[in-house]
C-alpha cells in the first residue's frame, strides 16, 4: 500500500488501477469488490443511458473507484451530483478536484425553482424532510427527465439504514420514480432480474452487501482519497455521514486516520446516521422519502 495519505485527493492513473486488479488471495474485501464489479458490468451491459449518483461521500466515492476498476480506469457513464447549494464548501472543492484529476463527466442538477422561491429548511419555510424532498428527490427527477437516464447507479448499503435493507441490487421504480417496497424481484444465487417493462426506472446498488466497516477497510487497502471532513479536526469531532450543512452534525471522535476510524467502528454502538438531523423528524420520514424516489 502506498504511504501517501488517503485524505489527499491525489490523482491515480490507469496503470495503478491495473496493478491493483492483479491476482491476489481471495480475501473478503476482494470478494466484495468482485461482486460489485460484476454488478456494475452487468448493469452497463443490460441498461442503456446509465448514470451514477455521486454524493461526494465515502460510499459513492468507493463506488466511483470500483467503476474505474471495472472499466479499466475509465468511467463510461456520467456522474450526477444533485446540488442543494447547502453542501459544506469543502465538499464541492473536493468534487471539482476529483473531476479534473480523474477526467470525469459530471452532470450537476439543481432545483432552481425551489431555490429561487426560498422554500427551504434553512430559510425556515420547509421542514428538513420537505427540503430533502424538493431539493434532492425532485432535483434528481429533473436531471433524469432532462437527460433521459433509465438507470441510476447508487452507493446505498443495507446496513446503513433499515429502509435500505429492503432494497435489491437491481431495484425497479415506476415512471414517477416511486418505489413499491412490497413488490421487489427476488435475487437468489446471484441471479438478477434485469428485464423490466418499458418505462421502468432502475436503481442499481453495487454496494448493497458492504458494511460501513468494509468501506473504510477498502479505503485503507486501496488508498482511496476521501474528503478530510471524515477525520477528527483537533477539537474531538469528525463527520461520520455527510449531507447538507444545516442538517449534518459532527460526532465526537478523535480518529484522525483511516486506521483509527476502523478501530473506532469496531467498538461503536452509535448508528452511522446519528448526525443526520432529517432522520429524526419522524419515525418513518426516511422510508416515505425513499418510497417517493429519494436516494
Amino acid at each position: 500500500m502506498s504511504s501517501a495519505s488517503p485524505t489527499a485527493a491525489n490523482p491515480i492513473t490507469s496503470p495503478e488501477l491495473s496493478q491493483r486488479t492483479e491476482q491476489r488471495p481471495m480475501d473478503y474485501l476482494s470478494k466484495l469488490e468482485n461482486q460489485s464489479i460484476y454488478i456494475l458490468r452487468e448493469a452497463f451491459n443490460k441498461f442503456e443511458n446509465l448514470a451514477m449518483l455521486w454524493s461526494i461521500g465515502k460510499d459513492s466515492t468507493v463506488l466511483l473507484w470500483l467503476a474505474r476498476k471495472a472499466f479499466f480506469g475509465h468511467v463510461p457513464f456520467p456522474l450526477v451530483h444533485v446540488d442543494t447549494t447547502y453542501k459544506i464548501p469543502s465538499m464541492i472543492e473536493y468534487r471539482d478536484k476529483l473531476v479534473k484529476d480523474w477526467k470525469l463527466q459530471l452532470v450537476v442538477g439543481k432545483n432552481e425553482e425551489v431555490l429561487k422561491s426560498g422554500v427551504t429548511f434553512p430559510n425556515g419555510k420547509a421542514t428538513r424532510v420537505e427540503c430533502c424532498g424538493t431539493l434532492k428527490k425532485d432535483g434528481l427527477r429533473q436531471v433524469l427527465d432532462k437527460h433521459h437516464y433509465t438507470g441510476v447507479i447508487v452507493g446505498v448499503r443495507r446496513d446503513e439504514e433499515p429502509t435500505r435493507a429492503k432494497e435489491r441490487y437491481f431495484s425497479p421504480r415506476d415512471k414517477n420514480m416511486e418505489w413499491n417496497v412490497e413488490d421487489q424481484p427476488p435475487e437468489l444465487w446471484d441471479q438478477f432480474k434485469t428485464d423490466f417493462a418499458k418505462g421502468t426506472h432502475i436503481r442499481i446498488h453495487p454496494l448493497l452487501h458492504w458494511t460501513e466497516l468494509n468501506v473504510w477497510e477498502y479505503i485503507e487497502r486501496e488508498n482511496i482519497p476521501v474528503i478530510p471532513l471524515y477525520f477528527a479536526n483537533g477539537n474531538g469531532q469528525r463527520y461520520r455521514s455527510l449531507g447538507c450543512a444545516p442538517c449534518t452534525m459532527p460526532i465526537k471522535s478523535d480518529a484522525k486516520t483511516v486506521r483509527q476510524i476502523i478501530d473506532e467502528l469496531r467498538h461503536t454502538r452509535t448508528p452511522e446516521r446519528s448526525g443526520r438531523a432529517q432522520d429524526k423528524e419522524s419515525e418513518d420520514a426516511f422510508e416515505k422519502l425513499r418510497r417517493d424516489g429519494y436516494m
